[in-house]
């Protein structure tokens, strides 16, 4: 009988294994799940909302303590950002779990009039400017509501997103991850604010950045830095344990025709999520040339990698270690991220930048945290 018990139980950690190995290594129920501030340009289901699924599906199985969500002007102006953000926590129905806190509409550097002046002296680049290339919503007249709607009950939290950075830091000292999968101001505002919370943060993991490979914005910049550049040099320069997962890395792992299908097709997974997923994602970003239409399209995948890094170090198959600075000069390098392996300018922080990742491992962990069921248990 003792023997059978044993040989039990080796079976059930054996199926167990495999179970988190087919996840992308999850471990299901660690001691003290990871606390994490999302720092993100919001949208409902591209990479930042996406990010905003998956972290609520790690939450939900008890491997990761979200604190809250908050959002900056990037991708979309601050207004429509949080309106989407409203709407995800909603949708998944972890808005009592999961604050949303509105944080900077303008970057601490660029301005509009900045902005049309370096694009007509130095162009080039994908010339994607984000909030820059839409009016600014005034009212909430002016905002989109999301596929499904908007948030019916959520509210935004009265506190500002500086404030939360900071309190929440304050009540867990050496704890508190940030992904920065956005523009760096909300970060920059509240450590200028509150320098004393610099030391008490545990690490900041970035998507930015374009060390050794061209610019995407630019020639030379990637977006989420060229947005607000002197937010970003201020930021890379705190004292603070920095993981930089720049488009070296994301320009490597790219979503293919039947990576697509397996969140947006699968018959035995199909949720508000995969259903969105396809409304948003399948017709590519002229609303025509997509997966659904074209069999050979790619798209790179970004925001997403910093999650699956800290959820599993080891899907970062190649790093270095070197010094980052970021150019805030009026030109052609304005937001250009260069690494210096040895000899760095004065003040900057050595930080680890990702290179290449394990493409498999993450795209299990990708698929499985999308397809999942929703409305998530409260």
């Amino acid at each position: 009988m003792k023997r059978f018990l044993v040989a039990l139980k080796y079976v059930a950690s054996v199926v167990t294994a495999l179970a988190i190995a087919a996840c992308g290594g999850s471990n299901l129920n660690p001691p003290n799940p990871p606390k994490v501030i999302i720092d993100s340009d919001y949208n409902t289901l591209s990479d930042d909302g996406q990010l905003g699924v998956m972290a609520a599906q790690l939450q939900a199985q008890g491997s990761l303590k979200v604190l809250g969500i908050t959002v900056v002007s990037g991708n979309q102006w601050l207004k429509q950002g949080v309106a989407d953000a409203l709407k995800s926590v909603e949708r998944l129905g972890v808005d009592k779990q999961i604050g949303i806190y509105a944080g900077a509409n303008y970057a601490l550097s660029h301005d509009f009039a900045t902005i049309q002046a370096e694009m007509a002296q130095f162009p080039g680049g994908d010339g994607y400017l984000g909030a820059w290339g839409r009016p600014e919503p005034k009212s909430d007249s002016d905002l989109v509501a999301p596929p499904d709607g908007f948030a019916t009950h959520t509210k935004v939290q009265s506190k500002s997103a500086v404030d939360f950075i900071v309190d929440s830091v304050k009540q867990n000292p050496g704890e508190v991850t940030i992904l920065a999968i956005g523009p760096l101001t909300n970060i920059a505002l509240a450590t200028r604010q509150h320098p004393e919370i610099v030391p008490l943060i545990k690490q900041i993991i970035y998507m930015g950045g374009a060390i050794d490979v061209p610019g995407n914005t630019t020639p030379t910049a990637e977006f989420n830095w060229w947005f607000d550049p002197e937010a970003a040099k201020e930021v890379l320069r705190l004292p603070i344990k920095q993981v930089v997962v720049p488009l070296d890395v994301t320009d490597t792992v790219k979503m293919d025709k039947a990576l697509y299908d397996r969140v947006a097709h699968d018959p035995s997974k199909q949720t508000i999520i995969t259903q969105l997923f396809k409304t948003l994602n399948g017709y590519g970003f002229d609303g025509k040339n997509g997966f659904e239409t074209n069999p050979n399209y790619t798209t790179n995948i970004w925001d997403t990698l910093t999650l699956g890094y800290l959820m599993h170090p080891s899907f970062a198959t190649q790093t270095v270690d070197e010094w980052v600075d970021v150019d805030t000069s009026f030109g052609a390098n304005d937001g250009k991220a260069t690494g210096y392996p040895s000899s760095p300018p004065a003040g900057l922080q050595k930080m680890t930048i990702i290179k290449r990742f394990d493409n498999q491992s993450f795209f299990n962990f990708y698929v499985d945290l999308l397809t999942r069921p929703v409305p998530l248990p409260g």
